[in-house]
């Protein structure tokens, strides 16, 4: 987002808010079974969920109360919505803090739910049939891409009519099209295929498809990781567990400093850290963090490029008010490379927002770091 705007775009970052379909669902029916802790919200919503899919893999006949809350919700039965409703705004709540943290915003909101109650996802489902590609087959309503390439087909609606997260995007993507002079999608590894079946599908449509800039995943050393099975690190946790490595380093090298500060740049450093290891690769590559590499000071990391700059500005404070900048007496080959660097700062922006591979500008801020650092 921040890359686009600074080509010159007018960007609105969305957050497409998954408020109802299976999983909220098992959550409302999780929450009315257990009480939730006092954990931070999104933490004490994930408990909740964990316990309800154990207790739902142990009691396969317990799934038709998820299945009622779902057909209720997409009813419009405003009982159920509220539940939903409750349970969302109180994971978001905990989501947001730490989106906060990672210095992470958004322009506005997009709720799931609403493309089902303003008509566009039943809509969607009829333009799609008209196209002959629809049919009942083993119990879902599904669309037939065969003819795009795709031997799976999409599903449109399980046996109890109820619309499935696939046919609400499209809604949603529908309504993006129209509201939007590009629309670009940022996704996890796991949605490659419904992403390609998507636009496929809106080809079929007649609607402008998205630009998808698919990431793999970042893992951690431990290995894979699972909400559902309970088997996952938070954000949270990562991010007070690289804070704390970051504070002790901050204390080896700066011990006379008082705690107020030296926590600050901690925070400081650890959040470049995490954000910087995951954007300096690639999209399409799976990483896995290292919180050791990522602090590292003397390699090329994000501490290294924010020491780089912390030196500039040092540099820049300790010499004052040099005057008018004379260019005749830059001669030194170290000083021409670093202004060289310098002048693609603007061509590194157009690239990365042009191709949508913000890594590009991530290797370019290493790259001027390091010149810097030799000047």
């Amino acid at each position: 987002v921040r890359i686009l705007r600074r080509a010159g775009c007018d960007v609105e970052a969305q957050y497409y808010v998954n408020d109802m379909g299976r999983q909220i669902a098992i959550v409302v029916w999780g929450c009315g079974r257990y009480p939730l802790d006092d954990s931070k919200a999104d933490h004490a919503i994930a408990k909740v969920y964990i316990q309800a899919n154990k207790d739902l893999a142990a009691e396969p006949e317990l799934k038709a109360g998820v299945d009622r809350l779902m057909q209720l919700y997409e009813s419009d039965d405003s009982e159920t919505a509220s539940k939903f409703k409750s349970a969302v705004d109180y994971a978001l709540s905990g989501i947001e803090e730490t989106l906060r943290r990672l210095n992470i915003s958004h322009d506005s909101y997009r709720w799931e739910g609403e493309f089902v109650r303003d008509g566009s996802t039943a809509g969607v489902v009829k333009v799609l049939e008209s196209t002959g590609l629809t049919e009942w087959d083993e119990g879902a309503f599904q669309l037939d891409l065969s003819g795009e390439g795709f031997e799976k087909k999409l599903v449109l609606k399980r046996s109890d009519g109820t619309s499935l997260y696939t046919t609400r995007d499209l809604a949603y993507h529908k309504w993006k099209a129209e509201n939007s002079d590009r629309m670009i999608d940022v996704l996890g590894a796991d949605h490659k295929l419904i992403s390609s079946q998507l636009k496929a599908a809106l080809r079929l449509m007649g609607v402008r498809e998205p630009e998808i800039v698919i990431f793999e995943f970042v893992s951690l050393p431990t290995g894979s990781m699972s909400t559902r099975k309970g088997k996952f690190i938070s954000t949270d946790e990562l991010l007070d567990e690289v804070e704390a490595q970051a504070y002790k380093e901050v204390t080896a090298r700066r011990p006379e400093e008082a705690e107020e500060f030296r926590r600050a740049v901690a925070k400081d450093v650890a959040l470049g850290a995490v954000r910087y290891d995951v954007v300096k690769v690639s999209p399409d590559k799976a990483t896995v963090f290292d919180w050791k590499a990522a602090l590292d000071f003397e390699k090329l990391s994000a501490p290294f490029i924010q020491y780089s700059h912390a030196r500039a500005c040092s540099i820049l404070d300790k010499a004052g008010d040099f005057g008018e900048l004379d260019p005749r007496r830059l001669t030194a080959p170290e000083e021409i490379d670093l202004i060289k660097k310098i002048s693609q700062f603007d061509l590194a922006v157009e690239l990365a927002a042009r191709e949508l591979k913000p890594h590009q500008l991530a290797t370019y801020a290493r790259e001027l770091a390091e010149i810097f650092n030799q000047f």
